[in-house]
């Protein structure tokens, strides 16, 4: 008899891959924050702070077993970045000048 086919299996390894692209995401949010520190203390502590908030919501993002359940976080994650985007915004269009 056949083995049925298992619908959490993941030959391609996709879950790490975007673990691991969530993490180099919020490292390089740090780097960042670190290099924009030098000339922007408020900007670069912004920039820092918001790192880990990246990292968890790279952890938030993974693969869920339940699809309908799986929606509301991609919502919320989706939610969150485009805020994060907006503060680096207005952050570095106000910082701009101040030293």
């Amino acid at each position: 008899m056949p083995e049925p086919e298992r619908s959490d299996r993941d030959p391609g390894l996709a879950a790490e891959r975007t673990r691991l692209a969530w993490r180099r995401t919020a490292i390089a949010f740090a780097a960042v924050g670190g290099l924009i520190l030098k000339t922007n203390v408020i900007a670069g502590a912004v920039v820092l702070v918001l790192s880990p908030l990246i990292w968890y919501l790279g952890r938030l993002a993974g693969p869920h077993p339940d699809s309908a359940r799986a929606a509301p976080r991609l919502r919320l994650v989706t939610i969150t970045i485009m805020v994060v985007a907006a503060v680096a915004l207005v952050v570095s269009l106000t910082a701009r000048g101040r030293s």
